[in-house]
């Protein structure tokens, strides 16, 4: 049967154990945020720089239309849609392909029911 070496102290059964120095190299793991203003700058950068190589493309995404939210309970509120038709593209002359490499967001699901919405 194998014995602890001397000086160290075997926890024994569901007893306590005694003088547990657990915290002892705390420092060490301790995480830092000295980096926070350098990360925001880092994270501007990107952004400026991003700006810049999908320029004239918009920055926060494809261009999208506003449409009511369904169902009587929400649609007061409007909100952003999946795309522009293929007829709203057709009426402003854009091709479908086209409008995607320009940052327009289309959706060929989408219906028109209204003519309101085409002007």
């Amino acid at each position: 049967m194998l014995r602890p070496l001397p000086g160290e102290k075997m926890a024994g059964r569901n007893g306590m154990i005694l003088k547990p120095h657990f915290h002892k190299d705390w420092q060490r793991r301790v995480a830092t945020w000295f980096n926070q203003p350098a990360r925001k700058i880092r994270r501007r950068k990107a952004r400026q720089a991003k700006a810049r190589r999908i320029a004239p493309r918009p920055v926060t995404g494809p261009i999208r239309p506003v449409v009511r939210c369904p169902t009587v309970r929400y649609h007061t509120k409007v909100r952003l849609g999946r795309g522009f038709s293929l007829e709203e593209l057709r009426m402003a002359g854009i091709h479908k392909k086209f409008a995607r490499t320009i940052g327009i967001a289309v959706d060929p699901r989408r219906r028109n029911k209204s003519t309101e919405a085409l002007q």
